[in-house]
């Protein structure tokens, strides 16, 4: 059976299309756009036009593309920019007549299950306990697993699209800067992440998204993003520190360029690496394990579990 997931994020939209063999999935096709859904979303207000146009046409054009491509089922799921959003009815409203398909909301914590599920999709051998760490346009979750069950998960309305609008003009940040941004962050990881999750002893920290990988495919120095390469990678807080010294001294322009960043991503690595050690720190964690399989994969085993 030929299965489709569709995440709808409050950066990038990202679509997978899946055979589904027993208990086993093989990617067919997959495809992600940023669409910026997010932008210019103040805390609990609207979604505005022009992002919610972008991201129409491209889910649009994704589920058709699952549907050219023979998917039986497509599953779409939203995330924190419309969860958060007083304009979420009509939103949905105009996705479902535009697609001919249902889209499910998220909660903060399904988005943490779901998550969970595709990270262990592709790291079944993690040390117990360990947490799960999503770096996302809208929202930030961490989910702590044991016995390969998820135990708790905090969803914090904190991402990076809104970090991205308050960087200098050019994106650079200079020390006194990026040393107030780091502590804003920090102190909303100390007050937000219950100490269940802090203390819970984690042998690992797993991070999954586009900051993460994006870390990872610098630090391996890819010239263009290698999925195998990245999955599994180990990333050092003092590897993290240096780039994050390294990127927030460029301007947008130069981050734009350097091999293995996405576009659309230039404006929002600095805060996001941020975000990244900030849960380090929190956790007790001086390592970092790359999945890049994340909530798009979790979608998609969900949906294989409930038609096998």
């Amino acid at each position: 059976m030929r299965l489709a997931a569709i995440d709808l994020g409050t950066n990038m939209i990202r679509l997978l299309v899946a055979d589904a063999t027993g208990g086993d999935w093989r990617a067919v096709d997959q495809a992600q756009r940023v669409t910026r859904l997010g932008e210019g979303q103040r805390p609990g207000g609207s979604l505005l036009a022009e992002p919610m146009a972008r991201t129409l046409d491209t889910v649009v054009e994704f589920v058709r593309r699952a549907e050219a491509g023979g998917a039986a089922r497509v599953r779409i799921a939203a995330t924190s920019a419309v969860r958060e959003a007083v304009n979420r009815v009509a939103f949905v409203a105009r996705l479902e007549a535009a697609t001919g398909r249902a889209v499910e909301v998220l909660t903060g914590e399904d988005e943490a299950r779901l998550t969970l599920l595709g990270v262990r999709s592709g790291l079944p051998g993690l040390a117990d306990p360990f947490v799960v760490l999503d770096i996302g346009g809208g929202s930030t979750e961490l989910a702590l697993a044991r016995a390969g069950r998820l135990e708790r998960a905090v969803s914090l309305r904190l991402g990076v699209v809104a970090f991205a609008d308050r960087h200098r003009p050019d994106g650079r940040l200079d020390p006194a800067a990026l040393g107030a941004l780091r502590e804003e962050v920090a102190a909303r990881f100390h007050r937000e992440i219950p100490e269940a999750i802090a203390a819970a002893g984690a042998c690992c920290l797993v991070g999954t998204a586009g900051t993460v990988t994006t870390l990872a495919a610098l630090d391996l120095g890819l010239v263009a993003y290698d999925a195998d390469r990245v999955q599994g990678h180990t990333l050092t807080r003092g590897a993290i520190d240096g780039l994050l010294t390294r990127l927030a001294a460029l301007t947008h322009a130069e981050r734009a360029v350097l091999p293995a960043l996405e576009p659309g991503r230039a404006d929002l690595i600095v805060p996001g690496t941020v975000i990244c050690l900030a849960a380090m720190a929190r956790v007790g964690c001086d390592a970092l394990t790359v999945s890049d399989r994340g909530l798009r994969e979790g979608i998609l085993c969900e949906i294989l579990s409930a038609v096998r």
